[in-house]
């Protein structure tokens, strides 16, 4: 079922998506560091803890709520339906292994934001046909975050992806402040970072700068429009 493009969620949320990395923050607390992270425009929290219980991450995600609501902010949890639907969470990001989109909708609700992985133009052409409400393009550029990534797509993944694709783009995979114009100069409505936010000393100022350069990056875009 085709749907409206932005239907449950607005371009202007998925410009600068925090996905969370715990073991990237240096010992700080993940609340610490996702707080300055929205004091410095992200638009998107994506929770992503690999190493957690269910019942831990079940905690740490309703937390997570109550912080982003608190910024008008959207809470992804990534690949637990059950974890989103449980706490409250706004939506949840799916992997190309993860439970099908069409059963997550199914289960989920009108409702739910849910997001799709593409890892290759094939995998954008299947999303045409499904009721999600994002894109993730990835892997963008190698990264030592996620391991079991595919190859590379680079700008020019990034430019064919984007380009026939109905719904918004989040680039991810190499994602910073240097990388992170030149993607959205190819067409991707925002960008996806873990360790560019996670590892920073001023998660706060690191995000601010992200959407300096995204803005930046529009920018241009839309001058030579």
């Amino acid at each position: 079922m085709r749907v409206s493009k932005g239907r449950r969620l607005s371009a202007e949320a998925c410009r600068l998506c925090l996905v969370t990395d715990r073991s990237l923050c240096g010992g700080r607390p993940l609340e610490w560091v996702v707080e300055r992270a929205l004091r410095g425009g992200v638009t998107m929290v994506q929770i992503r803890e690999k190493e957690e219980t269910t019942r831990e991450f079940t905690g740490l995600a309703k937390r997570m709520v109550e912080l982003t609501r608190g910024f008008g902010v959207p809470l992804i949890v990534n690949d637990r339906l059950d974890v989103a639907m449980a706490v409250g969470a706004d939506g949840v990001h799916l992997g190309q292994s993860d439970l099908p989109v069409e059963l997550a909708r199914k289960v989920g609700g009108e409702r739910l934001v849910i997001g799709w992985s593409v890892e290759s133009l094939e995998d954008a052409r299947r999303a045409e046909d499904l009721d999600l409400d994002y894109l993730g393009i990835s892997p963008v550029y190698g990264t030592t975050t996620k391991t079991d990534t595919a190859p590379a797509l680079g700008l020019e993944g990034v430019s064919a992806i984007a380009g026939m694709s109905r719904h918004w783009s989040l680039a991810i995979g190499g994602m910073n402040a240097e990388t992170g114009r030149g993607v959205i100069r190819q067409g991707a409505t925002g960008l996806a970072v873990v360790s560019a936010i996670c590892s920073a000393e001023d998660p706060e100022e690191a995000a601010r700068r992200l959407r300096g350069v995204i803005e930046e990056g529009l920018g241009e875009v839309m001058h030579e429009t």
